[in-house]
């Protein structure tokens, strides 16, 4: 008689398909295969649907252990309150019963909570880290109340029993900037390959597309500056702003003061099969994000046949796909540079993608690392 496969509980304040992002979408995918597979998958986070705070969708069932929030404040920094609060709610899962926990990291607080409740229970803690802040960041977005951040973020990464890193570069940092440097993997994000396969090129073409949560660090206003100049030479470029975010509103002001209205489309958050099929009619994506715990908009982006444009940040992680025979190009932080490299795009696509380096990063290898991880009875 086989045994019944283990529950396996997912904690993180936004849910996908409800918030999305990259750290949402990658439970997502990773506990849709394990349900697939027959195991048990809860989902615990914000309630940010309709109805009964907790429901069934894809063979996994999700739980509101909190009321909707905002993830954001008015200045468009994550809120402190909510990530306070959510680690309270988390408190909740010393009622629940689980064999594996896999708590996302940011926003730390629930790391907290959930220590003791696998402390209580005797099972191990799991987190999936997707980027590492770090004093100098901390200081940079909070002033001296950064160091109150930093020793938060420190502390937490001591918590679990096993991080899950979602690069080499979070991995390093890990090490380096937070002083932990056992029992950490990395198992890299994904794509959905026959999603992208499947897709056909859109109606509304584009020259340029970039795809994220709009906040400051993305840098999508020095991305419009940089149209400004591109213009000069390519009057009739256009780019396509696809996401949603507190930046909106100042992205929207800065294209009217430049006089882009109809260079710039705005079109919010899309479904993914129409995001692939909006890639698949532009010329290259444009990602001037000043830090990425991985970036898995530019593998969708590759396996569009798309050349990607980036910039040097030493805590941008996308950089480290790119690829001088691909037609890639990263660029120097700054509206000026970032304009001569989309020139240099227009005038010269040559877009090389290798399908074996983009097949390894296809979900379903990559729930299977997840599953060996978490030492499941039956790996799927």
């Amino acid at each position: 008689m086989n045994e019944p496969k283990q529950k396996i509980a997912f904690v993180y304040d936004a849910i996908f398909p409800y918030v999305t992002g990259g750290a949402e979408k990658r439970f997502f995918e990773v506990g849709k295969r394990l349900a697939a597979e027959g195991y048990d998958v809860h989902f615990y986070g914000m309630k940010s649907w309709n109805g009964a705070d907790v429901i069934k969708e894809n063979g996994m069932t999700l739980h509101g252990i909190m009321r909707n929030e905002s993830l954001y404040t008015k200045q468009g920094k994550r809120s402190i309150g909510e990530a306070f609060r959510f680690g309270l709610a988390a408190w909740q899962l010393r009622k629940e019963s689980f064999d594996v926990i896999d708590c996302c990291s940011f926003p730390y607080f629930s790391l907290f909570s959930l220590r003791l409740v696998t402390w209580i229970k005797r099972k191990p803690l799991y987190c999936t880290w997707h980027e590492v802040w770090g004093c100098g960041y901390w200081r940079e977005y909070l002033g001296l109340m950064g160091i109150v951040g930093y020793a938060v973020e420190r502390i937490a990464s001591g918590l679990p029993d096993t991080i899950i890193a979602v690069s080499d570069q979070t991995a390093q940092e890990l090490a380096d900037k937070l002083g932990r440097k056992k029992n950490v993997v990395v198992i890299p994000n994904g794509i959905d390959l026959e999603k992208i396969a499947e897709a056909e090129a859109g109606k509304e073409k584009s020259d340029i597309i970039f795809a994220g949560r709009l906040i400051a660090h993305k840098n999508v206003d020095k991305l419009i500056a940089a149209l400004d100049i591109v213009k000069k030479n390519f009057p009739d470029v256009m780019l396509t702003v696809v996401g949603e975010g507190p930046e909106e509103d100042r992205l929207k002001k800065l294209v009217n003061d430049l006089r882009l209205e109809s260079n710039v489309r705005f079109s919010g958050f899309v479904e993914e099969n129409k995001l692939f099929s909006y890639m698949k009619s532009s010329r290259m994506l444009a990602l001037p994000s000043s830090r990425e715990g991985f970036g898995m908009v530019v593998l969708e982006a590759k396996a569009c046949g798309l050349p990607i444009l980036t910039v040097n940040e030493p805590q941008n992680a996308a950089r480290h796909f790119m690829r001088e025979n691909s037609g890639d190009v990263i660029t120097k932080n700054s509206p000026q540079s970032i304009a001569k490299g989309i020139e240099k795009i227009l005038e010269n696509r040559n877009s090389i993608v290798s399908s074996r380096e983009i097949e390894r990063y296809s979900w379903n290898n990559i729930a299977i690392g997840v599953a060996e991880v978490f030492n499941l009875k039956n790996n799927i």
